[in-house]
């Protein structure tokens, strides 16, 4: 699934290839004052960002008004603590604190539990100084909420603010669907457009400080619990169908404790 990666992933974030503006690519459309800048990012500003710039670890996209047409949001930034003030720039840990932080305040900011967060299109990615601004001292995280998830090929527009979009019962335009024969195989669409399956509900399989059970035990109880769920969800009839996505130790080390119940359902 989408989330539970993206979550799960620890996204990294945005740059193309743009001649003569700094030492590595910083994003399309870039804001010469923003390229390799030492300066902790602005909360609160937004831009047109892309898949591809996702998929890189510093941007300087220009950014636009948030009343304008955007698909991103930056929601939280700030300095990096102390102890990262001497490792290198790809080192395993920024990206542990980058997730865990942004993973907290993106929950809090677009007021989604952990089962919602798992079960919508929208997720986070997140950025670091260039190479040039870290090796000139600049040590900030930003975290921007965006209108996609790991596996989107292009973002939905994000509204004015992104803060507290979730909020009560969230419009299916943000939520997470697929459409095809199965979970796995099938695109993952809003449940706004046509589909078969919706990420309906989701298990919780621990506590932060419970080890990891095994992959076993993980799909058993998914499995046992979904099937449960979904009938319910469904409203108990006779006949159904439903999937589920389980993750493994790489998500549950990386602050994961949940599993995604689908139903095959075009409602």
């Amino acid at each position: 699934m989408t989330h539970a990666r993206v979550a799960v992933a620890a996204l990294v974030a945005a740059l193309l290839v743009l001649s003569g503006c700094g030492s590595e690519p910083q994003g399309d459309n870039v804001d010469p004052d923003l390229v390799d800048s030492t300066e902790v990012p602005d909360v609160g500003t937004c831009r047109v960002l892309t898949p591809e710039d996702v998929a890189q670890p510093a941007n300087a996209t220009r950014t636009v008004s948030c009343k304008e047409r955007h698909t991103a949001e930056t929601f939280a930034t700030g300095k990096l603590p102390g102890e990262f003030d001497d490792v290198d720039y790809n080192a395993d840990s920024v990206g542990e604190f980058a997730y865990k932080t942004c993973t907290k305040k993106f929950a809090e900011f677009i007021g989604a539990d952990d089962s919602v967060v798992l079960r919508t299109i929208v997720t986070w990615a997140w950025f670091r100084p260039s190479e040039k601004a870290w090796d000139d001292g600049a040590r900030w995280y930003r975290c921007d909420v965006v209108g996609g998830s790991d596996a989107s090929t292009e973002y939905r527009p994000l509204p004015p603010t992104a803060n507290g979009m979730l909020l009560g019962r969230p419009d299916d335009r943000w939520l997470v669907c697929a459409s095809g024969s199965t979970v796995t195989e099938g695109e993952k669409v809003p449940c706004s457009q046509a589909h078969e399956w919706r990420a309906a509900t989701t298990i919780k399989l621990g506590e932060p400080d419970d080890k990891y059970p095994g992959d076993e035990v993980v799909v058993s109880r998914t499995k046992a619990f979904c099937a449960t769920s979904i009938k319910a969800w469904l409203n108990y009839p006779a006949q159904f169908e439903y999937a589920y996505t389980s993750f493994h130790r790489a998500e549950w080390e990386a602050g994961n404790r949940r599993s995604v119940c689908w139903a095959k359902t075009s409602e």
